[in-house]
């Protein structure tokens, strides 16, 4: 019987988190409300620098987690930070850089919402009880962080355009089509990738720190490029618009390799002084977004294409 209940748990929490028959206002705002959390992680990628996350000045990460100890929240946790996460910090830091750049990417694209949100009530608590009392932080801001992934979790948030919204109509059970979201996010990555070729312009194309869109004042942050790296966001734009314009789905496998190449090369470069790309943690996530959506809609784009095919009248020009 415990078996048959994590089985269904674990299908709940995979299943694609729409719903039909909900009211247009309430699904868009809580798609608005998924988008803004997921940029809430994006943006605070940024300050976690491997190798050793803040540990040799004290700062960053190690220093926020340095907090639990200091000014403890609840003392078994400040136990277990102090004799288990600290003597191990380097593989910590890697596994805070990897959960939270799964939540920017998979809340931002709306894939296994469900999923993603009961790892943010987590993540949400641990920092909370690393950093509530230290003084200067505000301890209502985790409980809302907690609160806001709970109402995620128990709602249907991943309205379109997300990737939960492609699979669902799949199964026939919504109207967005792999095409459709595609097209979004060609917008989404093409419009940052011009933006940064043109904040590149006249500046050394290799710079290992590329020209910043957004900044710190209202903490929102795309990430940074130099001109190489901008070209190849352009260039995994290009990929998407191609595939979904003619439904084929090798063209999104390559975006979405190159995608994937380019997020792995930055976190590579990104431990030494020399970043070809220009990029930072958060360029890396924009890139896996791109990854994850032409990733979760290259099969679907042969489904749609056949369909089409299909519905096209006898004699009619062959559905492209």
């Amino acid at each position: 019987m415990m078996g048959v209940g994590v089985r269904t748990s674990l299908a709940m929490l995979l299943r694609p988190a729409v719903d039909a028959g909900m009211p247009r206002p309430s699904s868009a705002a809580l798609t608005g409300l998924r988008i803004l959390v997921g940029l809430l992680w994006l943006y605070n990628l940024a300050w976690k620098l491997p190798p050793d996350f803040g540990k040799s000045s004290g700062s960053g990460v190690y220093g926020f987690t340095q907090d639990a100890v200091d000014n403890p929240v609840f003392p078994p946790y400040s136990w277990v930070v102090e004799n288990l996460v600290l003597p191990n910090f380097t593989v910590f830091g890697w596994m805070v850089l990897v959960v939270e750049t799964a939540l920017a990417v998979l809340l931002l694209t709306g894939t296994v919402v469900r999923l993603a949100a009961l790892i943010g009530v987590g993540q949400a608590l641990a920092i909370g009880l690393s950093v509530a009392e230290t003084p200067g932080e505000w301890p209502w801001a985790y409980w809302m962080m907690i609160g806001i992934h709970l109402v995620l979790l128990l709602t249907a948030s991943g309205g379109a355009p997300s990737v939960d919204s492609v699979r669902a109509a799949a199964t026939g059970r919504g109207p967005t089509t792999a095409r459709n979201l595609l097209l979004v996010w060609t917008a989404v990555v093409g419009l940052t990738g011009l933006v940064a070729l043109l904040l590149a312009v006249g500046e050394d194309p290799l710079a290992s720190s590329g020209s910043r869109l957004g900044g710190p004042d209202l903490s929102v942050s795309l990430g940074s490029y130099n001109l190489v790296g901008a070209v190849v966001l352009l260039g995994v734009a290009v990929l998407m618009g191609l595939a979904a314009f003619i439904r084929q789905p090798a063209l999104a496998v390559a975006a979405a390799l190159v995608a994937v190449l380019a997020a792995l090369s930055l976190y590579v470069q990104i431990t030494r002084t020399d970043v070809w790309l220009g990029g930072s943690n958060t360029s890396a996530a924009v890139y896996l977004c791109a990854a994850v959506v032409n990733g979760f809609t290259a099969r679907l784009l042969t489904v749609e294409r056949s369909r089409a095919h299909q519905l096209a009248p006898q004699g009619s020009t062959r559905a492209s």
